[in-house]
């Protein structure tokens, strides 16, 4: 795999806006927060642009990517929100010129597509993490964030927040590379030049405010598509919102995953802080992992920066 160099409070952050518009007094607000922390920034000449729902147009977006990582003060590049649009521009993105100078890629949710292709063409780790939009005032946030990128240059481990129980379906071990993101994204890359690659994956998925009958249709397709079985085992992070009108007439979550999930037998840990919700942990994609049951933890294998 290519490994990204590692970043410290000193280093400057390439911001991107590669999906939804964002009001520039808001993102203002939110740059001098990050900025705070004792990083600089570098901002991409498209970020307060709007079309329609989008921060600007496909080809502009795609542009502000390809100059911002390929800035040489830029050490790593963090999308300043996620929302829709990432998919739409990513044929303007040149790869070629992240292979060949890997740096630290971080985002979530709408990005979820772009770091799964990018670390299974290229081999080349990225980050499901906060984004500039994201509250870096939660310790646990921050913590796990530079634990990763700026520490993450040795094996580690990933548990839960204190208080908030990582739960595990057995005490089994499996051990298989980390993809995934949220679960619409995932089932949107299939049948595309962008669709992830399921096979001896650790999968890792994650909901915001859909209906458990959509997250029902959504598993459904991956298994009836024959993508969950090709996987080692799951992680289940946060389903935010994701709740019945009217529980009477739904299934839970929780039968849900027994049906579609659990069934299949293979290692998988419930309820970890990663996803649409707070704190959020920051995952390293396309890493070495093994998720172990029996502890309730992970352990990534390997360096993910250097």
């Amino acid at each position: 795999m290519h490994i990204p160099r590692k970043i410290n409070f000193n280093s400057t952050i390439g911001v991107i806006s590669p999906a939804s518009h964002e009001k520039s007094e808001i993102i203002d607000t939110k740059l001098s927060e990050f900025q705070n922390l004792g990083f600089k920034i570098k901002k991409g000449s498209h970020i307060y642009d709007k079309y329609g729902y989008l921060a600007g147009s496909d080809e502009s977006r795609g542009e502000d990517f390809n100059s911002v990582y390929n800035s040489p003060e830029v050490e790593a590049v963090i999308s300043y929100r996620g929302g829709y649009g990432t998919m739409r521009m990513m044929h303007h993105i040149n790869y070629r010129n992240i292979v060949k100078n890997p740096k630290i890629l971080c985002g979530y949710s709408d990005l979820t597509i772009l770091l799964n292709y990018i670390t299974d063409k290229y081999r080349m780790i990225t980050f499901h993490a906060p984004m500039i939009s994201s509250d870096f005032t939660i310790k646990e946030t921050l913590d796990s964030f530079t634990q990763v990128l700026m520490q993450g240059d040795k094996p580690f481990t990933i548990i839960n927040p204190e208080n908030i129980l990582l739960e595990s379906s057995s005490d089994k071990s499996s051990t298989g590379r980390l993809s995934g993101g949220n679960l619409s994204l995932i089932c949107a890359s299939l049948s595309t030049p962008y669709e992830m690659d399921f096979k001896n994956k650790i999968l890792f998925i994650e909901e915001v405010d859909e209906a458990p009958y959509a997250i029902d249709r959504m598993l459904t397709q991956l298994l009836l598509s024959g993508k969950l079985q090709q996987c080692k085992g799951f992680i289940l992070g946060q389903f935010t919102g994701c709740t019945a009108e009217d529980s009477s007439r739904s299934l839970s979550l929780n039968e849900i995953f027994q049906e579609k999930l659990f069934s299949l037998k293979k290692p998988v840990l419930i309820n970890l802080m990663s996803g649409h919700d707070n704190p959020k942990l920051t995952l390293p994609l396309g890493a070495k992992v093994e998720i172990d049951g029996k502890n309730k933890k992970i352990n990534i294998l390997e360096k993910v920066v250097q």
